[in-house]
């Protein structure tokens, strides 16, 4: 099959990553085979241009994306991020792990990613907002709370998820709170939406340390990332026993071999937007954060961090993937030689769109559920599905990563058979 003309991928960059793991499953599908090749190429990618009024009067133009890479099993579903250094490539990837992640769950979702070549933090308030309507509505032609949900990602949140609403609904002319997710409590969001994510690394962490005879109790817990997931699956793990010996975010990495207080961590990092200057730690090199000891890593920030390199240096019997990608395919196989066990992705960190799901439903049936039956939901989801993950690694003596996704890869392409190909 020739390549797609509007993309040149290597092995390691989002995309050819998703391509090698699209490999590594194809063995394992069986008569699914044949279909193999939908899983390879996005259904619709739609690049927008954003142009907005600054504040000082100037116009200024952002590229925009919104990739939908599976619908087949139902309406797409994933994040917004806004980053400068979004690419289509890089939301193309991220819009294959959400139809991956969705169906590892089994939630009846397709996969869907959305993102801004932007610095929001370049922007004022009401330049943000300019560029969030202008972007909803802009891409509006393709989403729906029955087409498309988007949701917050990397620098984007439930404000940002109001403004997409607001818009989409002045546009349409009825309010419609299920066209996203991620939205504040008070217009149709979810109870236990933020955390979800964080919770979701640390229940499926937990069932992984279970499996492998890792103690929780004083187990040494390093942190790359302190945003909403790294900060709150670290919250968990500590308030279950473990030590948090080691985190790094955008300002910096500190340490502290006895672990961190967390309640003191959490207060300064709230104050300071950061973990630089925490009294409670000392401050190293960046890289230096690759060398620490631990029993469990959890990768919580952006893709592509653990590279082969990286991978040769890194002390820990557990990854436990908190953000999406992060590691790459050579990165994985230097740590599968060194018997380093790597939870995916596409099930460590599906609890954020897991609640999404609940969110979307709620929405629908405008009837609301406490946290508590929220978080008693989604545990039962994520430890049933990793149970099913894991056993299929055992059965086919295949790395959890592969394992995830013939569980999924098969949901998405037993669909697509049953439906079959229109016209």
């Amino acid at each position: 099959m020739p390549n797609l003309s509007f993309v040149s991928p290597t092995r390691n960059s989002p995309w050819g990553t998703y391509l090698s793991q699209i490999d590594a499953v194809e063995p394992y599908l069986g008569h699914l085979r044949r279909w193999v090749e939908t899983l390879r190429r996005p259904k619709r990618a739609l690049i927008v241009d954003i142009p907005i009024e600054l504040d000082n009067g100037t116009i200024a133009h952002y590229e925009g994306y919104r990739v939908q890479h599976s619908l087949t099993r139902g309406p797409g579903k994933g994040g917004v991020r806004y980053h400068p250094d979004v690419t289509l490539e890089e939301v193309m990837a991220l819009s294959a792990w959400m139809t991956v992640k969705n169906a590892a769950v089994n939630l009846p979702y397709g996969g869907a990613k959305g993102g801004i070549r932007l610095d929001p933090s370049a922007l004022s308030m009401k330049e943000l907002e300019k560029v969030t309507r202008r972007y909803t509505s802009e891409i509006g032609i393709i989403i729906g709370p029955n087409q498309d949900i988007p949701a917050p990602d990397v620098n984007t949140n439930g404000k940002i998820m109001a403004w997409m609403m607001d818009t989409y609904s002045m546009n349409t002319g009825a309010t419609a709170t299920g066209v996203v997710t991620g939205k504040p409590i008070e217009l149709g969001g979810s109870l236990g939406r933020v955390a979800a994510t964080g919770r979701g690394v640390f229940v499926v962490g937990r069932e992984a340390m279970r499996r492998l005879n890792v103690e929780m109790d004083h187990a040494r817990v390093a942190v790359q990332g302190f945003g909403n997931v790294g900060s709150i699956a670290a919250k968990l793990f500590a308030a279950n026993g473990a030590k948090i010996v080691a985190v790094q975010d955008h300002t910096g990495t500190i340490v502290n071999h006895n672990g961190f207080d967390m309640t003191d961590l959490l207060e300064h990092v709230a104050q300071t937007r950061g973990v630089a200057g925490f009294k409670g730690g000392d401050m190293i090199a960046n890289e230096d954060f690759w060398d620490i000891k631990s029993d469990i890593l959890i990768p919580a920030a952006l893709e592509g961090q653990i590279t082969a390199e990286r991978a040769q240096r890194i002390q820990t019997r557990l990854v436990i993937e908190g953000a999406n990608g992060p590691t790459t395919p050579d990165g994985e196989a230097v740590l599968a030689d060194r018997g380093i066990v790597v939870v995916p992705d596409v099930i460590a960190n599906a609890g954020g769109v897991t609640v999404s799901y609940f969110e979307w439903v709620q929405d629908f049936s405008s009837f609301f559920w406490t946290e508590d039956e929220i978080n008693v939901r989604l545990d039962k989801i994520l430890i049933g599905a990793f149970k099913h993950i894991w056993e299929t690694g055992e059965q086919y003596k295949i790395p959890l990563r592969t394992a995830a996704f013939t569980v999924a890869c098969t949901r998405v392409l037993q669909a697509r058979e049953e439906r079959g190909l229109y016209p």
